[in-house]
């Protein structure tokens, strides 16, 4: 693993109770005594880069911990979602990183990403890995590609702490703290702070309480005493519905209480070799699920999501047959969500059948952990991000907007709120926060329009002004059919030269940025920041594509572009007299650009105007539906 330079590290541990303790490591030598529950911390002197180190724990008169290799180095947070979350294996990368270039400095540490409604001490699991083949193409392949540039020019170690997960909007990995100081979320923040609970106490609370409310409220009715479930029930008479769906869908709107669902699968002779993957997404509110009669699984909890394993050795070729009792407790019930990942087992035809009502006004129902973890705020950050504060950090590469583009707007005050929160957290108010703008994607628009992923860029670029806070763009390196853009190395090489001047002291380099305007009677002059580079064009006859300008009414036209100077470009078109406004690359997918500096970086998207933006009024609203 790799330990930060030039700070205090903390070690903490669990031993005997109220037994003496020595951490060595180097020629450094701690001694602590272990509290009544037997745990125990101390503080490394800070060391400068080195190792490898062997770092030992020893009780006295008791067991020894050795942990060999340890360097000690710079130590990099990958976080975000999918496009961070992506490894070279998942995009399918033809080429591997290089066989020859061993990198014995770069380490990485998987998080397990789970959720919670409290902070917690501890992450699920976290591994350290040395950098070989495998485990490369099985990391995050921004990360990966981040640190092996980083080491490539500097005789520094470096880690990377991988947490993160696709699909998720910015408000799950943020904390309570934070999100309190925003009006939208206190439905959320409210009702979490008055259950005041973690999800490991609740389902303790709820296993104590399990046996009486099982027999005397949940497992009754129609299908338990006649086992419905069982391999051999003859169903042909139920009737048929399509899933997901909710009751109300198939004409059970005012149905609370139980469902049940069944339908057959195959499988071929490689499935029949592993146990089954069974998907099934989300289901409101509890759910119990049979296999060939096999209980494999059970949930509560509405926005949870689903996944089951079915063991091989029940498992048939043909006709396995898999049976779900679905129990609404109240409002809404049924399986809801697209099975958009996964096996398709979830989608299509089932047969169901009603079995017993509720009286949902007197039925008791168990607070239990709930929330999706792609949109409920916090959890994200109370299990996979909280845990970390702990550890001294150098920094944060952040690849996460997708998810909110239809509150774009909103995301301009969402990500620098998120920032500020977690640099107080790790007690390091100007530690560097690199961002990755929003890559080129869908089709390109015909005529200049409007854009939520152009929104969002903008709200990504206003977090900039922050001290320590920058950002890259990916404009140019999207993908028109994909949300996954492939060339991760090079979105990777562009946040490692921000990361090379924020930490190392090199020169800055980065993209052209938008730094003012001037009109005239025909055109506009659009001047920007080249930070010691040039304006110049990737085409070779010096055209400059992605431009719109609009006069006073605001109707914008592709324009036609040319370099002035450096650092100056002209912007006009033949039918807009004395133009008012410019937009640059204002678009999901801008097409194809030229204008770069002269390190091949290109210039950031921008707009000139002050226009009523169509995401600027959309906020976060709570829904127990959300994906």
């Amino acid at each position: 693993m790799i330990l930060p330079r030039n700070v205090d590290i903390p070690i903490t541990g669990k031993a005997k109770p109220k037994t003496n303790i020595t951490v060595t490591i180097g020629e450094q030598s701690h001694k602590v005594k272990s509290n009544s529950k037997g745990k125990w911390e101390i503080l490394l002197n800070p060391m400068p880069h080195g190792g490898p180190f062997i770092l030992e724990i020893k009780e006295e008169q008791g067991d020894k911990l050795v942990l060999d290799n340890v360097l000690v180095g710079d130590l990099w947070l990958c976080a975000g979602q999918s496009n961070m979350q992506y490894t070279p294996n998942m995009l399918n990368y033809k080429e591997t990183p290089d066989d020859d270039y061993i990198a014995p400095n770069l380490r990485l540490c998987s998080v397990w990403v789970d959720q919670d409604y409290l902070p917690r001490e501890n992450v699920s699991n976290a591994v350290w890995q040395e950098v070989n083949k495998e485990t490369a193409r099985n990391f995050s392949a921004v990360g990966y590609f981040f640190g092996k540039d980083l080491i490539r020019d500097k005789n520094i170690p470096v880690g990377l702490i991988s947490s993160n997960l696709g699909a998720t909007s910015i408000e799950t990995w943020m904390g309570m703290d934070i999100l309190k100081t925003f009006p939208q979320f206190d439905e959320v923040t409210e009702k979490i702070s008055k259950i005041n609970k973690s999800y490991e106490t609740l389902e303790n609370e709820f296993n104590k309480t399990r046996k009486k409310w099982d027999s005397k409220y949940y497992l009754k009715g129609p299908g338990l005493d006649e086992k419905w479930y069982e391999q051999g029930y003859d169903y042909s008479d139920w009737e048929e519905c399509t899933l997901p769906a909710f009751f109300s869908e198939f004409g059970y709107a005012s149905h609370d209480g139980s469902m049940w669902f069944k339908r057959t699968f195959d499988l071929d002779t490689d499935q029949l070799k592993n146990d089954f993957n069974i998907v099934l997404n989300q289901i409101d509110d509890y759910d119990r699920v049979w296999v060939n009669g096999v209980q494999i699984g059970e949930s509560f909890g509405k926005s949870n999501f689903r996944n089951y394993t079915a063991p091989k050795e029940i498992l048939l070729e043909e006709g396995n047959i898999l049976t779900v009792r679905v129990f609404d407790a109240g409002g809404k019930g049924g399986i809801y969500t697209n099975a958009f990942w996964g096996n398709p087992i979830l989608n299509g035809t089932w047969k169901y059948k009603k079995g017993i009502s509720i009286d949902s006004g007197k039925f008791p129902k168990p607070e239990v952990g709930n929330g999706s973890p792609f949109s409920h705020p916090m959890l994200l950050y109370n299990a996979s991000i909280a845990p970390l504060h702990k550890l001294p950090i150098t920094g944060v590469i952040w690849y996460q907007g997708e998810a909110n583009e239809a509150r774009a707007g909103e995301y301009a005050d969402l990500l620098p709120a998120m920032i500020k929160d977690w640099r107080e957290k790790w007690n390091q108010p100007e530690m560097p926060f690199l961002v990755v703008q929003l890559a080129n994607y869908k089709q390109e628009d015909k005529t200049p329009t409007n854009s939520n992923w152009a929104e969002l860029r903008e709200s990504q670029m206003k977090a900039s002004i922050l001290k320590n806070v920058d950002i890259v763009s990916a404009i140019d390196i999207g993908d028109a059919n994909d949300i996954h853009p492939y060339n991760k190395k090079e979105v990777a090489k562009r946040l490692a030269l921000l990361a090379k001047h924020y930490n190392y002291g090199e020169e800055l380099k980065k993209g052209p940025v938008y730094k003012s305007h001037s009109l005239t009677k025909s055109s506009i002059l659009i001047q920007f920041d080249t930070y010691g580079s040039k304006l110049t064009s990737k085409d070779k006859f010096g055209y400059l594509r992605g431009f719109a300008i609009a006069g006073e009414n605001g109707e914008f036209k592709w324009a036609k572009a040319e370099l002035v100077d450096n650092n100056t470009i002209k912007v006009y078109h033949q039918n807009v007299n004395d133009p008012k406004y410019v937009r640059y690359a204002w678009s999901d997918n801008p097409g194809p650009l030229d204008l770069i500096n002269t390190e091949g970086l290109p210039a950031f998207p921008f707009r000139t105007d002050n226009f009523e933006l169509g995401t600027s009024k959309k906020t976060y609203q709570y829904d127990p539906h959300a994906f």
